[in-house]
């Protein structure tokens, strides 16, 4: 788990210059791709709470805020997992988003990678 740990973090910070500040109708258009497809979920919270390559079925998908935001998925029709602090997002053109959440000195707090395919180990 530390060996993955720290390789977050060099994906974080590359991934800080390539980021985009969320914008709600952008994100939310993004999510919405995932709506009724099997996705796989990569998520991440400080030193707490680490999920890769949980398979679900997105239902339902929300973004609320005025920034940082929150977003919630619903998934499988009776599970869900919302993310605070949420400020930048990337979406790459093989279909993953990214949403992460950075505080004030350029440290990422908070990640939520979804995929439709599974992420490598």
């Amino acid at each position: 788990m530390i060996r993955l740990y720290n390789q977050s973090k060099l994906i974080q910070k590359r991934e800080v210059l390539q980021m985009i500040k969320i914008t709600k109708p952008q994100v939310e258009a993004e999510l919405q791709t995932f709506l009724g497809a099997e996705a796989y979920i990569h998520s991440e919270a400080t030193s707490f709470v680490f999920v890769r390559n949980f398979k679900v079925r997105v239902t339902d998908v929300f973004i609320a805020g005025e920034g940082p935001f929150r977003a919630a998925l619903r998934f499988d029709g009776h599970g869900w997992l919302r993310m605070e602090a949420l400020t930048h997002y990337e979406a790459d053109g093989s279909g993953r988003l990214l949403l992460a959440g950075y505080d004030d000195r350029g440290r990422m707090n908070v990640a939520l990678h979804l995929g439709k395919e599974p992420f490598p180990e």
